[in-house]
């Protein structure tokens, strides 16, 4: 059984290796042409792949990690969300699934808020880690319910693609320090990703809006 679990783990890692080492060059290629595309399906089906696999891993004896779980569900969040997006350049288009996938994160992020409550109740403890993924969940989710209420969102759809794809960039660096470096006790490898990738997401808004003015 354990070996089982090994050959699991090692081809969620190498999916996951494939998957940051396409993201790392998309970050700093030419948005848009054909190299862009490309690197862009390879880092998808790179991270949906490991992050799958990471659920699954999760739930064997001996393998429990609460975070490891918790980066998966929202890397594969924001990796459909980020991909289904790019249809929304297409001027009044809706799809019910959109809304099924961040109605979801939204209900995801309530079950997760709960269960810290839920744990601080019976342990006497509180996962910080659980709340603050559960209020991440319920703002992006609530954040994508606002992008397909907006009739103008064909307008809006690059920088929510970004937003989205950016921020499965950062989940899976962050999986990959912590628990695939062995950084976890190290509180840059926590900080460090999402600050980087904030101010790149930033910046890109700075430049889109500038481009609609």
């Amino acid at each position: 059984m354990e070996n089982f679990i090994k050959i699991i783990i090692y081809i969620h890692a190498f999916f996951g290796g494939i998957g940051l080492l396409a993201g790392t060059v998309l970050m700093f290629s030419k948005k848009g042409n054909k190299l862009h595309k490309q690197l862009g399906k390879i880092f998808s089906v790179g991270m949906m792949v490991s992050s799958i696999l990471s659920l699954f891993i999760c739930l064997f004896p001996n393998h429990h990690n609460s975070f490891l779980f918790m980066i998966g569900i929202f890397t594969i969040y924001m990796i459909l969300i980020g991909n289904r997006v790019l249809n929304y350049k297409k001027k009044s288009y809706q799809n019910k699934l959109d809304k099924v996938i961040s109605g979801s994160m939204f209900l995801t992020g309530i079950v997760m808020i709960g269960l810290t409550f839920y744990q601080k109740i019976v342990n006497d403890s509180f996962p910080i880690l659980l709340l603050l993924f559960g209020a991440l969940g319920l703002f992006m989710s609530y954040k994508d319910f606002k992008f397909y209420a907006n009739l103008e969102n064909h307008k809006k759809w690059l920088m929510s693609h970004v937003g989205k794809m950016v921020g499965a960039y950062i989940a899976s660096v962050t999986a990959f320090l912590v628990a695939g470096a062995g950084f976890g006790s190290n509180m840059y490898a926590w900080i460090l990703p999402s600050v980087i990738g904030t101010v790149y997401i930033i910046a890109w808004g700075r430049k889109l809006n500038r481009k609609v003015a």
